[in-house]
């Protein structure tokens, strides 16, 4: 398997690593990697079975998007963190919902993680009809107490929020000041004309071990995990097929549905923290600050494993602690990471198209992100 791409001086070892990993790994037919250092983008590399402009479906690295946007609407004074979710979106408070802060929720705290019936596949599309069946749900756990993660709702639920507080979509905020400005390969909705360049996410094809391994890590559909991942719906569909919808893909629900490339990934969160185009950061660092700061850290009631939480965004330096304190962004179930390590100076994104194993951000992610901080180390 063949890299194309491009690297500055000093980051061959970046391509190295690339090349490496994909000569040794057969179930990964297209993969994208770009990293940024401050403002300028330093690696732009893909293997055969994309190119760099090619569209992937990058599930939950989609909550970046998500929670740059409400960053930036706390930051201009429009949403308030402290301010309950119910004095924005007064539905919210039924069953005994009310106390919940948009903190809260951001932390996935709130435990409006799921439906007790679970969501249709056209529901399951759109974050507004999403928020209305969640809105008189009850929480799977007392709000605040603990926090688990609310996979495919917290867009909607965030999304609703900024919608009755400013009478805008997250959508359309996101659209204004942070695709548009930068023509950001990164889609709340992907337009018709984008179409052509979407690549279809590809199952994961497991070795018989790691066939093994699922087998024997099989949950209830009806636990925690399962009514987060939607699965004990009566007509829920394999996630990995969830961005192949033309209807997903065209209302970007702002959990799990966007639509981009690592160029995007990264160049949003070039553009937050460094600043891209010769424009200021759009983030000011207390800003950035504050949405990485650990707010949930523990045992995850969803995923049953040590996480750690920001504002929405994942405190990666808690779980890679080779990455500088208060480096956030999120990973997606195919494989995808993207993120921005203020102290470090850089921002880093990888997608492929080939669903990854054990789902999450793929084991390789590992091997890359060491190989740019060797560069700049």
């Amino acid at each position: 398997m063949t890299v194309q791409g491009t690297v500055v001086d000093g980051f061959e070892g970046v391509r190295e690593e690339f090349a490496a990993f994909l000569t040794g790994e057969e179930h990964a037919p297209g993969a994208q990697l770009v990293v940024h250092r401050g403002g300028e983008r330093v690696v732009d590399l893909w293997s055969d079975g994309v190119t760099g402009d090619s569209l992937l479906g990058v599930f939950s690295s989609t909550k970046g998007a998500a929670y740059l946007t409400t960053a930036l609407l706390v930051q201009d004074g429009l949403l308030d963190l402290d301010r309950t979710v119910a004095s924005y979106w007064p539905d919210f408070a039924a069953e005994g919902k009310g106390g919940t802060t948009l903190r809260e929720l951001l932390a996935h705290r709130a435990g409006v993680l799921g439906l007790d019936a679970g969501l249709t596949r056209e529901e399951l599309a759109d974050d507004r009809a999403i928020a209305a069946r969640l809105a008189g749900q009850r929480p799977f756990w007392q709000p605040g107490r603990s926090f688990g993660y609310h996979a495919l709702v917290i867009g909607a639920l965030v999304g609703e929020v900024v919608f009755r507080a400013t009478g805008r979509t997250l959508h359309e905020w996101y659209e204004e000041r942070i695709r548009a400005p930068y023509g950001l390969d990164l889609w709340l909705g992907l337009p018709e004309r984008e179409e052509p360049r979407f690549l279809t996410t590809l199952p994961m094809l497991p070795t018989p071990e790691q066939a093994a391994e699922i087998e024997a890590a099989a949950y209830s559909p009806y636990n925690l995990t399962g009514i987060a991942l939607n699965e004990h719906a009566p007509d829920h569909a394999e996630l990995y097929s969830l961005p192949n919808s033309r209807t997903v893909r065209a209302k970007g629900q702002a959990s799990a549905a966007g639509i981009g490339s690592a160029r995007g990934l990264a160049g949003a969160y070039a553009a937050a923290v460094f600043g891209l185009d010769g424009r200021s950061p759009l983030l000011k660092p207390d800003t950035a600050t504050e949405f990485a700061r650990v707010h949930s850290e523990g045992k995850d009631l969803v995923g049953g494993e040590p996480e750690a939480f920001g504002l929405g965004f994942v405190a990666l330096d808690v779980r890679f602690p080779f990455l500088g304190a208060g480096t956030f962004g999120h990973g997606g179930a195919a494989g995808s990471l993207a993120f921005a390590d203020p102290r470090q100076g850089f921002a880093y994104a990888y997608t492929r198209r080939r669903y990854a194993f054990p789902g999450g951000p793929a084991p390789e992610n590992d091997r890359l992100m060491r190989s740019v901080v060797r560069v700049l180390g």
